[in-house]
């Protein structure tokens, strides 16, 4: 399993308001390529997400300060996503 399937996760219980995610973000072997797969896992994070009524309400990324696997680079990305409160009447 690559970094990039495991999110990380804060601590908490179902039904926060709010949820806090990171993923790390690589890129290709030998520093080249656009890292779809990142992007893609990066992606299925938030849809997953969003199927449980949470929306992504703020991201921030930062470089890890290392390289990946060769030479690609690493990004942190922390996500919060925030519960979607329905209304009685939806």
């Amino acid at each position: 399993m690559a970094w990039d399937d495991i999110p990380g996760r804060g601590n908490g219980k179902a039904g926060d308001t709010y949820v806090v995610l990171q993923v790390v973000l690589t890129e290709k072997l030998f520093g080249t390529g656009s890292g779809v797969t990142s992007l893609t896992n990066l992606q299925r994070v938030i849809n997953e997400q969003a199927a449980k009524g949470y929306r992504l309400h703020t991201i921030s990324t930062t470089s890890s300060g290392s390289k990946g696997f060769f030479g690609g680079d690493k990004i942190q990305a922390t996500m919060v996503f925030e519960r979607l409160e329905r209304k009685p009447n939806d």
